[in-house]
């Protein structure tokens, strides 16, 4: 099956169960296992467990535990085909850590689409297309797209500042040359 993680998660109002399960085709266990996989666990069980309420939208939920649902609602489904649209643009850094690394543990043999503006999210992806316009202008593994002096990749991790370039240069693998000041 498929999966789609959006930036304004779809959680229905119902039981923290429902919303992960609505056809009821795991096992509470199952059910819990997805929710300690994206580290809602404890959360869930401190709200009153899988039987819990969620408000309409999940009003009662923040936009971090929002999006962990949803990603707990993928991870339960084992989908093949992961689509992360703009996944982690709204929430903090902690909780992106926690989707990225679920991403990467959970979907290793899953293909794993990801629409992002934040360049570390996709660094170390297999192969990265920078989109303009509507159309494909480059396609390849960070290392190669960064090592095209005048691409598009390759200007917009220069754009995030000396600091933070040579951190995605390494991530990627490539070493950063140092333009003239």
């Amino acid at each position: 099956g498929m999966s789609i993680v959006q930036q304004q998660p779809s959680i229905f109002s119902g039981t923290i169960r429902y919303n992960l399960d609505p056809s009821q085709k795991y096992t509470i266990p199952q059910v819990k296992d997805a929710l300690r996989k994206v580290g809602l666990l404890s959360k869930v069980e401190t709200l009153g467990g899988l039987d819990k309420q969620i408000a309409e939208s999940g009003e009662n939920l923040s936009l971090g535990e929002r999006q962990l649902m949803s990603m707990a609602r993928a991870v339960l489904r084992q989908s093949k085909i992961i689509v992360l649209d703009e996944a982690t643009a709204s929430v903090d850094m902690e909780t992106d850590a926690i989707l990225q690394r679920t991403i990467r543990k959970e979907f290793k043999s899953s293909t794993v689409l990801t629409i992002a503006h934040r360049i570390h999210t996709i660094i170390d992806y297999d192969r990265i297309i920078v989109m303009d316009g509507g159309k494909i202008a480059e396609c390849g593994t960070a290392r190669d797209l960064l090592k095209q002096e005048s691409g598009m990749f390759k200007a917009m991790v220069d754009k995030t500042g000396r600091e933070a370039a040579a951190q995605l240069y390494a991530l990627a693998g490539v070493e950063a040359r140092r333009s003239e000041e």
